[in-house]
Order: structure tokens, then C-alpha cells, then sequence
């Protein structure tokens, strides 16, 4: 059984303009132990799929509908507040992409850090304090006893940034979920932040969803990719075939705008046209309008997600 089970997903957001499709017939399964990246511009749904799995989208006004979205063996559909609150942490964690909103600005790191591990295991205060020390020595921060007693503000991003892994890890949850981890920081701190997260999923055998725009992250961390445009997924595998072999166009075309990856090309390749509007997506395939191989089908009726050859799937009528 895998540990993540969604078919068909479907997150939307009514407002006044119209309704916000975020997310449009999303289809995952990731097996324990398993890297998954999640890949695609800003506004493709990446996201608000993690967020909608864990049930953390306030409803309303978002509304979430699915055939399947299982995490753990777990209906999360149906699942009541105490169950949500026992999956997020003993299951599932998530480190979010600005760990400076994430924390809590009037409460020490230690304290943060403490009380999740309490909530959710039966240890004394001083064992927490002491699991609390061992798991931000364990993400790489110096004088951990120090940083305990520090307060978000006055520590770094890449240093909050640990913190905030050390507190995702602090319930030995089954899967990571990791939303743009390295966005808010700079180059060097990315490389050791994206390495931290690699040797802890292989440490701990969890689980992975890394979610992000970077396509260099996903090459050097996960196992698998999925590529999402405009809510619904164009393609995924294993992620050295969707690197060597890309099937999709769009998948061909946001590997090509990747600088210094076409032979010869000096200035930036990109791909024509805008992003599909949320509220008035196009008809038929959400890429078509901006598709050098488009046809009339494709600008009617969308394609089904299905396998175009072992292990891979693509949702292209140019496959099928």
C-alpha cells in the first residue's frame, strides 16, 4: 500500500472574479521511503496539493474533492480534528518555504521544538529538552544548547532553516513534506540545506515530497518527478528519464529554458506565450495556447494522465 494515495484531486477557491482552480484531477501515489519532486512555475498548484493532503487549507474557502486522498492508510477526507492532529507530525511533517512566518516570534526555539515533541510523545520535560538538543545537533547547528534559548529573530535564515527540519523531524514522521526549503536562501546555503534534507530521508528511511521551480534541486535530491502546469500534472518518472528523455512539450520546453543546457545557445531559450489564468483556464490541454504542436483536439478536450511507457505517464495526445 503506498503511503500517499491521491486520484483525482481537485482544490479550488471561490472569489468574486470566479472560481480559482488551483489544483485540477491530481493523481500521486509515493511508496514509504520513496523522493518525490514536484515541479512546475509559480501558480501550477505544487503547493497547495501538499497543503490540501494534510488538510492544512482553510474550508471554506477552499474546497477539496477527491475520489482518493489517503495518507497512511488514512482517509483524510473523512478524518476528524484529533486524527488530523495525530497524522500531522507522527505521520507527516512539512517545512514550509519561509521559516521566519513559520515559527512562533514570542516563544523560544527550544520551547517550539519541545512542545511538539510532547504533543505527540509521552516524555518528560527534561527527555524532551534533551531530544531537542540531539535533533538540532543532528541537522548541523553548532552550540545547539545555545540556539534552544534564542528567540526566530535573532537567528539566520539558513540557521532557522535547520531549526525548523530539526522540528518536522522531532515526531520521527513516515514522510517529509518540503515546500520550496531553500527559496529564501542564498547559494551556499541552499547546497547544505538540500544535502541536509538527502542524508536525513536516507538516514531515517522517510519518505519525501520536495516541492519547488528549481529543476537543478530535483535533479541532485529525489527519486521520481512529477511535472504540474496550470493544476494538473503533464508528466512523470523516474527523474533521470524525464532529464535525458522529457516526453511532454512542456516538460521539453521548461527543461530548454534551463540556462547553459542547449548546446551553442548564448542567450536565454524561452517559452513563448503567459502562464493559463486560474479562474478562466483554457479548454481541452492546459499548455495548448502555448504549444508548437497543438491541433483542434487538444484545444477541446483535455487528455487523460495514462502511461506512455513503463514507469512513465504523460497527459498529451501526441503520446496516446
Amino acid at each position: 500500500m503506498p503511503l500517499v494515495d491521491i486520484k483525482n484531486l481537485t482544490v479550488s477557491f471561490p472569489q468574486h472574479e470566479g472560481v480559482v482552480q488551483a489544483v485540477r484531477g491530481m493523481t500521486l501515489q509515493v511508496a514509504a521511503g520513496e523522493s518525490v519532486g514536484i515541479v512546475g512555475e509559480s501558480g501550477s498548484g505544487k503547493s497547495v496539493t501538499c497543503m490540501a493532503v494534510l488538510r492544512l487549507l482553510r474550508h471554506p474557502p477552499a474546497l477539496i474533492t477527491a475520489d482518493r486522498m489517503v495518507l497512511d492508510g488514512i482517509d483524510m477526507l473523512r478524518a476528524s480534528r484529533g486524527e488530523l492532529a495525530s497524522i500531522r507530525g507522527r505521520v507527516a511533517s512539512m517545512v514550509f518555504q519561509d521559516p521566519m512566518t513559520a515559527f512562533d516570534p514570542v516563544f523560544t526555539i527550544g520551547h517550539q521544538i519541545v512542545e511538539t515533541i510532547r504533543a505527540h510523545r509521552a516524555v518528560s520535560l527534561t527527555d524532551a529538552k534533551s531530544e531537542a538538543v540531539a535533533l538540532l545537533d543532528r541537522v548541523k547547528i553548532k552550540a545547539p544548547e545555545a540556539i534552544l534559548n534564542s528567540y526566530p529573530h535573532q537567528l539566520s535564515g539558513g540557521m532557522l532553516q535547520r531549526a525548523m527540519i530539526a522540528m518536522a523531524l522531532s515526531c520521527r514522521p513516515k514522510i517529509l513534506f518540503a515546500d520550496e526549503p531553500t527559496t529564501a536562501l542564498d547559494v551556499t546555503i541552499q547546497a547544505q540545506i538540500l544535502e541536509l534534507i538527502k542524508e536525513l530521508q536516507a538516514e531515517l528511511g522517510m519518505g519525501l515530497i520536495m516541492v519547488t521551480h528549481d529543476l537543478g534541486v530535483v535533479a541532485e535530491t529525489v527519486d521520481r518527478v512529477v511535472v504540474m502546469y496550470g493544476g494538473r500534472v503533464m508528466e512523470e518518472g523516474p527523474v533521470q528519464l524525464i532529464f535525458d528523455t522529457p516526453q511532454h512539450p512542456y516538460t521539453k520546453a521548461l527543461l530548454t529554458s534551463i540556462p547553459g543546457r542547449v548546446p551553442g545557445k548564448r542567450r536565454l531559450v524561452e517559452i513563448p506565450g503567459a502562464s493559463p489564468s486560474a479562474v478562466n483556464p483554457p479548454g481541452g490541454c492546459p499548455f495548448h495556447p502555448r504549444c508548437g504542436l497543438a491541433d483542434a483536439l487538444c484545444a477541446e478536450q483535455a487528455p487523460a494522465f495514462a502511461a506512455i511507457a513503463p514507469d512513465r505517464s504523460a497527459a498529451c495526445w501526441r503520446l496516446q
